[in-house]
């Protein structure tokens, strides 16, 4: 009987994550071929990659960028739909853009008493910006088993960089530790120079 049970559970192990990948995959496809109502499967998930490849290219060659800063000025003096419309361009932009905002991981120590540390991203020193003589720089902490994560503005020499690479790191934290780190070395505490 524990072989039986240890083989269900070893089948588990094997069948649940490519199953629940393929699943997903399978319905962000639906949800995304059904946005044109076409009867050929895939036909609407085609036309949409297909107008966004266009509109890009459009945008690279005939659209000039002083027009595109007119059109997004005009778009940010609306306040409801400027909110929605820099989060949304800004999380576009961090993970696809020229600018990956994900690309500087580190291990920060949230409590001077405390020995514990959580794991984040540097994504933005400017704060500096908003008041003088501050040392203060911005972090991404992404919550485990979830898409989501708290900016925390934290003092930089509560701050120690780790040398890794950055996807593999955010899979790290992303999945409570369970993948593979892979290579790291953590660097000493930042220090603060003005």
């Amino acid at each position: 009987m524990r072989s039986i049970l240890k083989y269900f559970l070893q089948g588990l192990v094997s069948v649940v994550p490519i199953t629940v990948t393929l699943y997903l995959i399978y319905k962000a496809f639906v949800i995304i071929d059904n946005l044109i109502p076409v009867n050929v499967p895939g036909l609407g998930l085609l036309i949409i990659l297909s107008g966004i490849t266009l509109i890009g290219m459009a945008v690279n060659h005939l659209i000039s960028d002083s027009l595109l800063s007119a059109v997004e000025r005009q778009v940010k003096r609306a306040p409801l739909i400027s909110l929605i419309y820099t989060a949304v361009k800004d999380l576009t932009q961090a993970f696809v853009g020229k600018k990956k905002s994900f690309s500087r991981p580190v291990m920060v120590k949230l409590s001077e008493n405390s020995e514990l540390r959580r794991l984040g991203f540097i994504t933005n020193d400017n704060f500096e910006r908003l008041q003088e003589d501050c040392d203060y720089l911005t972090v991404y902490i992404p919550h485990s088993y979830n898409i989501s994560g708290n900016m925390f503005l934290v003092p930089r020499h509560c701050i120690q960089p780790i040398k890794t690479n950055a996807s593999e790191f955010m899979k790290y934290a992303v999945s409570a530790g369970v993948t593979d780190l892979g290579e790291i070395t953590i660097l000493p505490p930042l220090n603060y120079e003005k």
